[in-house]
């Protein structure tokens, strides 16, 4: 992948609904080489589809956290399942360390994030937890 295409995948990450003209004049190229690219980069797999963003994925919840998780035993699975149907999860990564989860929180109320936190520290098999709130954010994807 060059310049060119980084420039590309760029542009199609801020409104991937471009025109493949709106594309060209962009970034200085033609039409075709836009297509041409676009194509490539697909059949290539570095492109792997196109999304929707809606206005309310674009929102943040006024009260974000991180909750970091540690596990007893060989219940991750079962935890993992546990928190996949708390509606203030936003995401659930596993890692390695010290901790065994890191949990992204996103709530409307500190209250609402601490019932969050309560809960999930009443799952069988967490032994420890840590929670960070997260302040402001400087660059996100």
């Amino acid at each position: 992948m060059d310049k060119t295409d980084e420039r590309l995948i760029a542009a199609l990450r801020h409104n991937a609904r471009a025109s493949l003209s709106d594309l060209a004049l962009q970034l200085d190229l033609s039409r075709t080489t836009v297509r041409a690219r676009i194509e490539r980069l697909q059949i290539k797999g570095d492109i792997l589809g196109f999304t929707v963003v809606l206005k309310e994925d674009a929102l943040q919840d006024p009260v974000r956290g991180l909750m970091m998780i540690g596990i007893e035993g060989r219940g991750a699975s079962r935890i993992i399942r546990q928190l996949q149907g708390l509606s203030e999860v936003r995401a659930i990564h596993t890692t390695n360390g010290r901790w065994d989860l890191i949990v992204e929180l996103g709530t409307e109320t500190l209250e609402t994030l601490d019932a969050a936190l309560a809960k999930i520290r009443t799952f069988d098999g967490v032994v420890s937890s840590e929670t960070n709130l997260l302040l402001a954010t400087k660059k996100d994807s």
